[in-house]
């Protein structure tokens, strides 16, 4: 699996906000993590309607991948993102630990902070 090109997909999926699109990268049975969810969601029944409310309540922002590194079973993650504000864009950078089963991501933790 070529994973910058799979993360580059996966980022992009985020700033269209397309739930559906995203859900496919998961496998059903998936655990998500970040800074809101610290005890974590389960499966595509806990991740859609998070990400769904999340993506409602949020302006839009845009996700570019930095650069990733392959890992046993997964990869690692770094990114840049832009959100949009009533007084202009705001930045934060994030990392993910990405854990696969086969081509979907078993495992996500999240982790950001602002620039």
């Amino acid at each position: 699996m070529d994973i910058e090109a799979y993360n580059a997909r996966w980022l992009a999926a985020w700033t269209a906000k397309d739930v559906p699109a995203l859900l496919g990268f998961y496998a059903q049975d998936c655990v998500y993590k970040d800074p809101q969810t610290a005890a974590g969601l389960t499966g595509h029944a806990q991740l859609g309607p998070y990400l769904t409310g999340l993506f409602a309540a949020t302006p839009p922002m845009t996700y570019t991948p930095e650069t990733v590194w392959a890992i046993e079973g997964g990869f690692c993650g770094r990114w840049y993102c832009e959100i949009a504000g009533p007084d202009g864009p705001t930045k934060m950078r994030g990392f993910d630990l990405v854990l696969l089963d086969g081509d979907h991501i078993s495992w996500n933790e999240v982790y950001v902070h602002p620039l």
